[in-house]
């Protein structure tokens, strides 16, 4: 397998098997339950962190992590 140097992560040919083998809908849930997961974990971290933040000051910087900066 060859590496792009610009390359970050590779998806190894026996997952990329299984993905191809899920229907849209199956891999649109995959993405969903990833994203739930990140945006809890990155809530809970933030909350320990910060427990002086509101929720909305928690929800504002959740979002922002998520989007890499761009709200």
């Amino acid at each position: 397998m060859r590496l792009d140097a610009g390359q970050i992560e590779v998806v190894d040919e026996r997952m990329a098997e299984v993905l191809r083998g899920k229907s849209p809908a199956e891999r649109l849930a995959m993405g969903w339950s990833m994203w739930t997961y990140a945006r809890n974990m990155i809530t809970s971290v933030l909350r320990q962190e910060h427990p002086d933040w509101d929720a909305e000051r928690l929800q504002r910087e959740v979002a922002r992590r998520l989007s890499h900066g761009a709200v």
